[in-house]
Parts: C-alpha cells; structure tokens; sequence
C-alpha cells in the first residue's frame, strides 16, 4: 500500500484520547456469543460490539422501525481533551512513513468515496483512537471491545493495540499494512449502515442466518467496494490520497477477514464450533462478502438479506 506524497491530509476527523481511566493491560480474547476470557462482561465482539449497538438504540430489538441516524454527527466529544497525536500528520508521504498518519489518510479515503457514494444521504463518521479505555456515547468502553462504531455519537473507536496483541497474537491473523484499513473500512461500512437505516432491520441476533451476522457481513463487503475504488480517492484539492494497492494488500484484507471468523474465533477460544451463536459469520462468508463488494463496485450487490443463507 502506497501514499501518494502530494496528498494532503485532514485531521479534522481523527482525535486520539490517550488513556482511559482502567481497563488498562493485554487484551482479553474474544469468544463470540460468549464471555471474554479472562472474565469481561458478556461480549459479542470482533470489528464490532453489538451489545454497544443494541444499547445505543442503533440495533433495534423490538419490531419498531429503522433506527438509523442521518442528522449531522455530534462533534462535542471531539472537543474533549485530545493528546495531539495527529498534529504532525500533513501529507501523503507522512502517511507512508508514519503508522499514525497512514490511519489519517484511510480516513480520509472512506470519507471521499462513501461522500461520493451516498451523495446528499452522506454525513462523515470521526474517528477516536484510544488506550486501555474509553468513554462513548454509547457508554464506557475497554479495549477487549475491539474496534466498534458506536451509533449514537457516529464515532469509530480503535485501541491500535489490538492488531498486534489480538488478531495477530491471539488469533493468528495476519500482520501487513493493509489489515489495519480493512479494519477500519469495516467499522465506516457499520456507519453507512447507520446512516442508511439498516440496522432498524436487525431482529435476530444469533446464528448464521440471523440478521446481526446479515449487518457483519454486508459491512465486509462495503470494506471491499471501498478497497476496490482506494487507488480513485482523492483530497480536498483533487490529489490522489491512495497511490498503490497490491495483490498482497487483497490478500491480506482477505486473512484478516478469515481469522475474525465466528468459527475460526469459537475454535480457538472454545475447542469447537457453535453456529447457533455466531453472530459474525463463519470465516468462509466474511471472505466471500469482502470479495463480492471488491468484485463488483456495486452497493446494491450487498445486500446481505437478499439471500437465504448469507
């Protein structure tokens, strides 16, 4: 993955909170439909915290309607202090030398194309990163969540921590400059779910038909039409924000997407695999659906309710 060095980049969206109060030390392995190792509260995890979503009022548990936000997001929470992690995060070639700075600049191609994408429906998410812990509108937060999109504030929120400690140490997933973006193309997808209304359509929460592993794997997929248009994107003078995406940038987005599998995940953790409480799909789908979204630059090919079996 190449930064083109002209770019300009906006760190409008991006904060970094520094770290929280507790909830500080490694990382507890995620169980899907389970506990946290390590005994953290009941979690259904991986890219995104439902039980935050459905606490937020962005899953909607009853048989009312969507609950989908269009309005402008909040920005008060971007006002709080904020360490200045991203001051120094300028150009294109700061991005291609600085892992902080590179996380600026996928910000910024998700914005270009989802603006593009939606239109007039487009409002940005930001973006918080955070350490050990962090307080959301949707409510406290540790960095065993993982990355998760809080509905409620339209925020992302990142412990950078997690690649190495979690999917790569803990889950054997795949390291490589491409896996953080893919990451985080699937925490913007939750948030043109939101915008969108879709998450109004979850009911059922568990199981590999249930609408909650419909919601993980239609955000797989808008990862992929992002990554398929990357190398298009451009800032707010017209340059080119992502120069180069490689075979091996696909390859590694497809890894990671396998290894945050509910069955690779449930195999790891609990020996054996239990579809009725997957609420993120199998490893198999959450490929396939990345691949549909890359494959065909096509929103509507994402629709994941449109088939029986996801």
């Amino acid at each position: 993955m190449r930064f083109n060095p002209k770019a300009r980049l906006d760190t409008g969206r991006v904060r970094d909170s520094g770290r929280g109060g507790g909830g500080g030390g490694s990382m507890g392995l995620p169980i899907p439909g389970g506990k946290m190792a390590g005994g953290g509260a009941g979690a259904v995890i991986m890219l995104l915290l439902f039980l935050v979503l459905a606490m937020c009022g962005g899953i909607d548990l009853g048989g009312g309607g969507g609950t989908g936000s269009g309005g402008a997001f909040d920005t008060s929470r971007m006002a709080e202090s904020d360490t200045n992690r991203y001051e120094n995060c300028q150009t294109g070639a700061d991005a291609q030398s600085d892992p902080d700075c590179a996380r600026v600049a996928v910000e910024n191609s998700l914005y270009d194309y989802w603006s593009g994408a939606l239109g007039g429906d487009f409002r940005p998410a930001t973006m918080q990163t955070f350490t050990g812990s962090v307080s959301t509108a949707c409510g406290a937060a540790t960095s065993q969540v993982g990355p998760f999109y809080c509905p409620a504030d339209q925020v992302i929120y990142l412990d950078t921590s997690f690649f190495a400690q979690v999917l790569e140490g803990q889950l054997g997933g795949p390291g490589g400059d491409f896996v953080e973006p893919y990451v985080i193309g699937h925490e913007y997808g939750h948030h043109i779910q939101n915008l969108l209304g879709t998450m109004g359509r979850v009911r059922t929460q568990q199981g590999p038909r249930s609408d909650a592993v419909r919601l993980e794997l239609q955000a797989d997929c808008y990862a992929g039409l992002w990554t398929r248009s990357a190398t298009t994107t451009q800032d707010a003078d017209g340059n080119v924000l992502i120069s180069e995406l490689t075979e091996q940038d696909i390859r590694q987005a497809i890894a990671a997407a396998a290894a945050v599998g509910d069955d690779r995940i449930q195999q790891k953790t609990q020996g054996q695999v239990t579809e009725e409480t997957w609420t993120h799909g199998s490893a198999e789908s959450r490929v396939r659906w990345f691949r549909t979204g890359y494959e065909s630059g096509s929103l509507k090919a994402c629709d994941t309710w449109a088939v029986d079996t996801p």
